[in-house]
């Protein structure tokens, strides 16, 4: 369960952007920050790139490159295994060929990790290289510049992250995070970088996005970018591009995946595109991706290599599906480890390549940080994801003692150690976590306005296409309607996914979850309940009308504060910090009346309602002591509980007093007073 977050509501009658754009869609982009017409130009009026030369090192930059091509050097393209990285290298590469120049290639394998390595440097410049040049890397790769000026090859870095206080020696060094680079747009990725110094190289921008734009946009999308001024401008270019089909592996990509290449969207770069771009990195190598994206216009080739490219995302499936059941497995015999600040799990084989995505489901199932750690030949390397508020690269920072290496932002993060030092970095982690964080931020949903199904008419919806592109940082639109009587509902595709009708109003509109499997859906016909929900057109025999799509819901009038207050109380209890002892009559069962009343709700719910459904549903019931009695049935065997804390009634062999010893003695015996 998450906090409901909803900016309050636009008050002033004549503010300029309701003028402008109305009390609908003028709404939306007050609450997202957009409150004169100036800032409105800003959002949807960028029509071009800034000036690339403004950019530090951009003019020694171009000279590298012009007298690398004039002196028929030989050039490295020195990229990266993600979807940016691989982007970035064959946009460069693309380029540098295109030119006559004498260019390859270089994007490391996972095992080699993040960046330049001295191993992969000697063997590029054992190969006859002059010069390299990096994309979406080599900010801090200090010492890697120092290898390469004492083999006499030249470097020039091209990078998009943070960098450390002392720059590499090189060439040039175009970064925008530069704390002395002037350029005004600093959220590009590595490559919207490229981009800039190919613009700088042609002094024609037009030529350049009409040729690399698409890349760039699936590279910004896949990279996580916020999607305003200049990157929105290169995602709506290089949508053009694609939809054009400019680029045969994109095309080819796009087609394989099921998708209408004239109809691609930026969210149909990032749920299909994007992953099969990363999925040749995660499982063989990065290169089979960059080969598809430099096919250009040899659709037969685009194709075979598109083919192996959805069959290396199908067994990248498979493998996250088979670590996926050792995590459930794990939970349901140390369900403890949920209810730490810090979800930390570790696995013997787990594929090194994946664990970041399972990190990202775990988060986005448990809304807490998960480290996950493959131990694999007496190493251990991790990934890290985080929620708003709990930053990981500060967690790293404080806990790297065990780690031989480690890097992130505050979202997200990796690193490696011993095996043998697991226990003592998972130690540090919670002890962190204990330390800087007692009350852990809270997760939340945030929705754009309250609106009613009225609101959500055909005519209104349709102006939701104007703040597209969408992405990170302008996210697909949210309402939060309240009070929505439930007028039916039907099983959708065997009750895989649940479609109902949701009135409020005075207008019903079909709701549809492809999330939530018909059975788990609990509202009853005629129930009231509130929903954040987004908006679409649905096309039907010619005609248009709105429809939503459910992101969360809730009964009416539920009280939020109350059960996280009681969620957090119950998670202290079970990990040993206490309570107040004021609360311990309203959180820890006291009477055999009290444990009666919980059993014939686990009961009644039939095995198909979790602890959290449970006190969703019956107001009457508080979480914690939910939680508490649900573990003292389990101790006593009279219920099971699975990692998603399903209790499921078990048969009783035999009465017993559940007050005289165990778990709810040794509470009470503790609280008392």
């Amino acid at each position: 369960m998450k906090q409901w977050i909803v900016p309050a509501a636009v008050t002033a009658a004549k503010n300029e952007i309701i003028g402008q754009f109305g009390d609908f869609l003028g709404g939306i982009l007050i609450r997202r920050g957009i409150v004169t017409l100036d800032g409105a130009r800003a959002f949807f009026g960028c029509d071009h790139l800034s000036d690339p030369m403004l950019m530090s090192d951009m003019k020694q930059a171009v000279e590298t490159v012009r007298a690398a091509l004039d002196g028929d050097k030989r050039i490295t393209v020195f990229g990266d295994y993600d979807c940016d990285g691989v982007c970035a290298t064959a946009m460069l590469y693309s380029y540098l060929e295109a030119q006559g120049a004498d260019v390859d290639f270089y994007i490391p394998d996972r095992s080699e990790g993040y960046g330049m390595s001295i191993g992969a440097l000697e063997k590029i410049a054992a190969n006859g290289t002059e010069l390299i040049i990096t994309v979406d890397n080599g900010i801090s790769a200090v010492k890697e510049a120092e290898f390469l000026k004492s083999k006499g090859v030249e470097l020039l870095i091209t990078d998009h992250h943070q960098p450390n206080a002392s720059l590499p020696e090189c060439a040039a060094c175009v970064d925008p995070n530069r704390a002395d680079d002037p350029s005004p747009f600093k959220d590009l990725c590595g490559a919207g970088v490229v981009l800039k110094l190919l613009a700088a190289l042609e002094e024609d921008e037009e030529f350049v996005l009409d040729s690399y734009a698409d890349l760039a946009a699936v590279a910004t999308i896949g990279d996580v970018m916020p999607l305003k001024g200049e990157n929105r401008y290169i995602v709506q270019r290089g949508l053009e591009n694609i939809r054009n089909e400019q680029n045969a592996g994109l095309t080819a990509l796009i087609k394989s995946a099921r998708r209408p290449v004239e109809k691609i969207t930026s969210t149909d770069l990032a749920f299909t595109v994007c992953p099969r771009i990363n999925a040749a990195g995660r499982i063989v190598h990065a290169e089979k991706a960059a080969r598809l994206l430099l096919c250009e216009d040899d659709a037969d080739t685009a194709r075979h290599l598109a083919e192996e490219l959805e069959l290396l995302n199908g067994k990248r499936k498979t493998e996250e599906n088979k670590i996926l059941a050792d995590v459930n497995k794990m939970l349901d015999e140390n369900p403890r480890i949920l209810k730490e600040r810090v979800i930390v799990l570790a696995g013997e084989g787990w594929h090194h390549g994946v664990i970041g995505i399972i990190c990202t489901k775990i988060l986005e199932k448990y809304d807490k940080p998960v480290v996950m750690m493959s131990v694999e030949d007496g190493k251990a390397r991790g990934s890290v994801r985080s929620i708003e508020g709990f930053s990981v690269h500060k967690m790293l920072m404080e806990c790297s003692a065990p780690l031989t290496a480690f890097g992130g932002h505050p979202g997200a993060g990796g690193f490696s150690l011993p095996a043998d030092k697991v226990g003592e970095f998972t130690a540090l982690i919670h002890k962190y976590a204990r330390e800087f964080y007692p009350k852990m931020p809270q997760p939340c949903i945030c929705a754009d306005m309250e609106a009613t199904c009225a609101d959500l008419n055909a005519e209104n919806v349709k102006q939701l296409s104007k703040i597209e592109p969408l992405g990170e940082r302008n996210p697909v639109p949210r309402f939060l309607l309240r009070n929505c009587t439930v007028k039916g509902k039907r099983a959708m595709k065997d009750g895989l996914y649940t479609s109902f009708d949701a009135e409020s109003g005075g207008v019903t509109l079909r709701t549809i979850t492809f999330k939530v499997p018909f059975e788990k859906f609990l509202p009853n016909v005629g129930d009231k309940i509130d929903m954040i929900a987004t908006a679409e057109i649905n096309e039907y025999n010619g005609k248009e009308s709105a429809e939503l799509r459910l992101v969360d819901y809730r009964p009416s009038g539920f009280r939020e504060d109350r059960f996280f207050a009681a969620e957090r109380v119950y998670e202290e209890i079970c990990r040993g910090e206490g309570c107040d002892k004021r609360l311990a009559p309203r959180v820890i069962p006291q009477s055999r009346e009290e444990l009666m009343r919980i059993y014939d709700l686990v009961k009644k719910s039939g095995g198909k309602r979790t602890a959290e459904e449970l006190a969703m549903f019956d107001g009457s019931v508080n979480y914690c002591m939910l939680r508490i009695t649900l573990d003292a049935f389990a101790e006593a065997k009279m219920v099971e509980l699975g990692g998603d804390c399903t209790p499921r009634i078990l048969p009783v062999t035999e009465k017993r007093d559940l007050f005289a010893s165990g778990l709810l003695f040794e509470l009470n015996k503790q609280f008392k007073g």
